[in-house]
């Protein structure tokens, strides 16, 4: 887990900083008709398009693929199925070689729009009759706004949640509404009763809160602000500082943050003997996709959930997925951003849901749900696909899932959302192992994601 989030960091620096050498040859503003606010877009599309997207598909992406494919008669794509990376990105961009339609996650959408890279989406929208504050949730529809236009067709929402091992937890004595993120005091004192350590060092976590993993969760959900107006990042925002005080105390109650990230790190994330396999944790923040990871496995552990919440009490998610962007100098935007439609109209997901419960048959395993960005969309996959399985506990958690998924809120969008994410998780990494106070940690990051977002606008 830790590679892969460290790559993601990576690739923040990079596009926060390699960017300006390609923008002048992108602009929106240029003569090319194609191009950013003088795009037009039409609902009749023929021809070739040339995507970067769908990065190794699963069996929801080829069942969409196939669809788009049946639907959209005399239009041929040609896909470069390899991960989205920025810096390959701009060299394309640099070179001449522009995709037609570019699936990266939302987090760089307000980057590459705001150097004019993008086209604006909402005539596209408008041509073809799709409204999307109706198709999308609105924090998702949020994620890629920047300056009052719509820049991205999203898809997938996975709403993070706390998952609980009642195992561990009645064992302590701990019932589940204790596990209360919006009650501090009887949060820590849960935790104390489920954390266990020999010699010093951590055998199980009461909770982990993944501070560096559901860092949005953190400061969103207990009323931070990272994003202001047009975009600037907000870090030092007086708001952030409860948020993060709260993980230290969470990481300092557990053995501190160097032995407590030491041992969840060496959790089996993904394999047979995970921690709730092997009662390593109490509880735990986890985005939607887990229960699926841990469905194999459901015989062996006894689960729960609850939802994450606010200082209000509330239940509150934080929505984050992937999109589909234009480039600037797309060659056949319209066939472009029909297809990227075509991907997310009802009956795509309808066949990506039905391709989904063909493999949970064939594997024996568990169908706990398809999170698409798209509340109707869930609605209808939920009702026809997910179905009792006779373990209670876990048909809790993936019902507390669809509950928290109507609570989400966007993050905001910012020119420098790359950035600021890797200098929140500075921020919260000085923290928590002491290195720097909550708010001068916050104060230092603000200043190295204003850098950033300087550089990206110009100002």
């Amino acid at each position: 887990m830790g590679s892969k989030r460290a790559a993601a960091l990576a690739a923040g620096v990079a596009i926060a900083f390699g960017i300006a050498s390609v923008t002048a040859g992108c602009e929106s503003g240029s003569d090319d008709s194609s191009g950013g606010d003088a795009a037009t877009f039409s609902s009749n599309v023929s021809g070739a398009v040339s995507a970067w997207a769908f990065d190794n598909a699963d069996d929801v992406g080829k069942a969409r693929i196939q669809y788009a494919a049946a639907k959209l008669n005399g239009v041929t794509v040609k896909m470069d199925q390899t991960p989205f990376d920025a810096q390959k990105f701009t060299a394309r961009l640099a070179g001449g070689n522009v995709p037609d339609v570019v699936q990266m996650d939302r987090e760089y959408v307000a980057t590459y729009a705001a150097q004019g890279l993008l086209m604006p989406l909402d005539k596209c929208f408008s041509a073809n009759q799709v409204d999307p504050r109706q198709r999308w949730y609105p924090a998702v529809v949020s994620d890629v706004t920047y300056k009052n236009q719509i820049w991205a067709v999203p898809q997938f929402y996975q709403p993070p949640a706390i998952i609980l091992n009642t195992t561990v937890m009645d064992a302590a004595g701990v019932k589940p509404a204790d596990i209360d993120t919006s009650k501090p005091d009887a949060l820590l004192a849960a935790v104390a009763k489920m954390y266990k350590a020999s010699g010093g060092v951590p055998t199980v976590a009461g909770f982990d809160p993944q501070p560096t993993g559901q860092q949005y969760l953190w400061f969103i959900g207990l009323g931070g602000k990272l994003i202001g107006g047009n975009g600037q990042p907000t870090l030092d925002d007086p708001s952030n500082v409860y948020p993060l005080e709260m993980l230290k105390k969470l990481t300092d109650a557990q053995g501190g943050y160097a032995k407590f990230k030491s041992f969840t790190d060496s959790f089996d994330f993904f394999g047979d003997q995970n921690q709730y396999v092997r009662n390593q944790v109490g509880a735990e923040v986890n985005f939607q996709f887990y229960p699926n990871v841990l469905a194999p496995y459901a015989g062996k552990m006894k689960l729960a959930a609850v939802p994450f919440r606010g200082r209000d009490g509330r239940p509150v998610s934080v929505a984050t997925g992937t999109s589909f962007t234009i480039p600037a100098k797309a060659k056949n935007p319209s066939a472009a951003c029909k297809w990227a439609l075509t991907l997310t109209e009802d009956a795509s997901w309808d066949a990506a849901g039905a391709a989904r419960a063909a493999t949970i048959a064939k594997d024996k395993s568990i169908y706990t749900g398809l999170f698409t960005g798209q509340p109707e969309a869930d609605k209808t996959l939920r009702d026809k696909y997910v179905k009792p399985t006779g373990n209670a506990g876990f048909d809790q958690v993936i019902s507390t899932y669809y509950d928290v998924v109507s609570a989400g809120r966007s993050v905001g969008s910012s020119p420098a959302g790359q950035q600021l994410k890797q200098e929140l998780t500075n921020a919260i990494t000085a923290t928590l192992t002491g290195q720097k106070t909550a708010p001068k940690a916050l104060a230092d990051a603000q200043a190295a994601t204003m850098a950033a977002y300087k550089s990206v606008t110009g100002s």
